[in-house]
């Protein structure tokens, strides 16, 4: 059965007005079919044959963002390339009919075929292996002119600037910005000039380390506010640590431990839950652990866009930690702002919320 993610709380609510932009959140970016195995014990070994106890085959890439933002309830509008084979057609409609994201700045190429991502998740950790070709110019269709928008999420690329950022920044909207791995060594934040335009920088220590020359996460945090507002840092099973460069205010709340499935997606479910807190207006810190809890929420399913929590799946967790008599006071207070928004929940714990394989419906 698929659950209802997306409709039984707008967090938004409050602080929504009747002049307001139709869309919450907008981004763009190559989508990608993944399939993901999960339940291996090592790496594959070469010249052998491994089974995984599980897989699922989702839409990856830009997908997983969309997804995680939607099923928090935010409005959210995705330009992207589909191609036009069944991988495509199966990822269309799971993002428009399935999540409720508007696909109108999107486009079907004809001729194209998707691009494919197959995950292996053992020990904790993952290994993909990608194929595709890029699709024909515009390779990602952002609009000239991005749509009115509260905020919007752009993946920084060293060397790289994209027109619509600037655009975006220029109409009010608020970017928030994470940063992939710099392969040419350099770590260089002029490289990255499309930073200026961002309001939030989202990269992962080792990331906000070597883009600023220090060498501890939280020295690099601080160093980021010279050239973006806020910086959040993840520091993987430590948690997160945050400057507000404007406020000087700093903010750091430890990860939940959780029993991990399947990493895939996680760093993108950590950034839509910081947009959801930061929209609706939250203090720094409960924004960094409202992200924090959905990123450890997803790593307990497989598959990235599948494992993306919505309202129902933070409720029931929520419930659930209180139920237990020894849980530490200090750590149930850090998530108690929750109490005042969550939906009323009947569903037991663990929730299932996976839909295994392409040619599954919900039902």
């Amino acid at each position: 059965m698929r659950l209802d993610h997306t409709t039984c709380l707008d967090p938004l609510a409050a602080v929504r007005a009747p002049d307001d932009p139709a869309c919450d959140v907008f981004l763009t970016g190559t989508v990608f079919l993944d399939i993901i195995f999960t339940g291996l014990d090592s790496a594959p070994v070469r010249g052998t044959e491994s089974w995984a106890r599980g897989m699922g085959s989702s839409p990856g890439g830009v997908a997983n963002m969309a997804t995680a933002l939607s099923r928090l309830g935010l409005r959210t509008s995705l330009a992207a390339a589909f191609g036009d084979d069944h991988y495509g057609e199966y990822c269309w409609d799971a993002l428009e009919k399935g999540e409720g994201i508007d696909l109108e700045p999107s486009r079907t190429v004809q001729g194209w075929h998707s691009p494919v991502t197959v995950s292996l998740a053992y020990e904790g950790e993952r290994t993909m292996i990608s194929h595709g070709h890029e699709a024909p110019p515009p390779q990602e269709p952002a609009p000239e002119t991005p749509p009115r928008a509260r905020a919007a999420v752009a993946s920084l690329a060293p060397g790289a600037s994209e027109e619509w950022v600037a655009k975006a920044a220029e109409r009010g909207t608020r970017v928030f910005a994470d940063v992939g791995w710099d392969d040419s060594g350099r770590w260089d934040l002029a490289a990255l000039p499309d930073l200026r335009h961002c309001e939030a920088f989202l990269p992962n220590a080792e990331e906000a380390m070597r883009y600023t020359g220090t060498s501890c996460p939280r020295a690099a945090a601080r160093a980021l506010t010279a050239h973006v507002p806020l910086a959040v840092v993840t520091l993987g099973a430590e948690g997160a640590y945050a400057v507000d460069g404007r406020t000087g205010e700093t903010a750091e709340v430890p990860a939940i431990e959780v029993e991990a499935l399947d990493p895939t997606g996680a760093g993108d479910v950590f950034v839509a839950g910081f947009v959801t807190g930061t929209l609706a207006g939250w203090p720094l810190a409960d924004r960094l652990a409202f992200a924090g809890l959905t990123a450890a929420l997803s790593v307990q399913e497989f598959g990235g866009s599948l494992s993306a929590p919505g309202w129902v799946e933070v409720a029931a967790w929520w419930r659930h930690v209180q139920s237990y008599d020894d849980q530490e006071p200090a750590a149930l207070r850090r998530y108690a702002f929750l109490d005042a928004m969550l939906p009323d929940v009947v569903r037991p714990w663990p929730l299932r919320r996976a839909v295994p394989t392409i040619g599954f419906g919900a039902r």
